[in-house]
């Protein structure tokens, strides 16, 4: 088995769990993101790839900086931050980057299925507009339309960047 692949399913198994702990839980346990960030590191230095610390790190870095801003906007839990920082210490900058922008697709996805099933479009609206226009908008709580198990967004969008090396 070549390193690259054995790298990725063990991202796959990682993603996976975080997957379904946020499914049932809807949380992402540190020790799971922690465990995955000493995998990809020891995994990588036992494989003394040139320059690996780098590339870990930079996918660490694109991951956490591209997911930040939604944290501190109050549209994740600092939990998906943290996975997608994880995903991105296994596979590098710029595959960290195409899976977030696959995991952006697939989750906006999932919140368009979910406001659907739930009904609560005329919410959603309200509190995109106040989102996007903070100043037009008078201050006043907005209620949610619900969480999302992002996740399983970063999930499927792991596994459909990195499962197209197989395809």
């Amino acid at each position: 088995m070549s390193a690259s692949v054995l790298c990725d399913l063990l991202l796959l198994v990682f993603v996976t769990a975080a997957a379904v702990s946020d499914l049932s839980r809807r949380k992402i346990p540190n020790r799971l993101v922690l465990a995955g960030l000493l995998a990809a590191f020891c995994l990588h230095g036992a494989l003394a790839a040139p320059s690996w610390l780098w590339n870990s790190l930079g996918g660490m870095a694109t991951g956490f900086f591209l997911f930040l801003p939604l944290y501190l906007l109050r549209g994740m839990a600092a939990g998906d931050v943290k996975l997608i920082a994880m995903v991105g210490a296994f596979v590098g900058p710029w595959p960290t980057l195409l899976i977030c922008f696959a995991t952006f697709v697939l989750g906006g996805l999932m919140a368009l299925l979910i406001v659907t099933w739930q009904g609560s479009w005329r919410v959603c609206v309200r509190n995109l507009h106040q989102l996007l226009w903070p100043l037009a908008s008078p201050p006043a709580s907005h209620a949610s339309v619900g969480n999302m198990p992002y996740g399983l967004a970063i999930a499927l969008g792991t596994l459909l960047v990195q499962g197209r090396n197989y395809c």
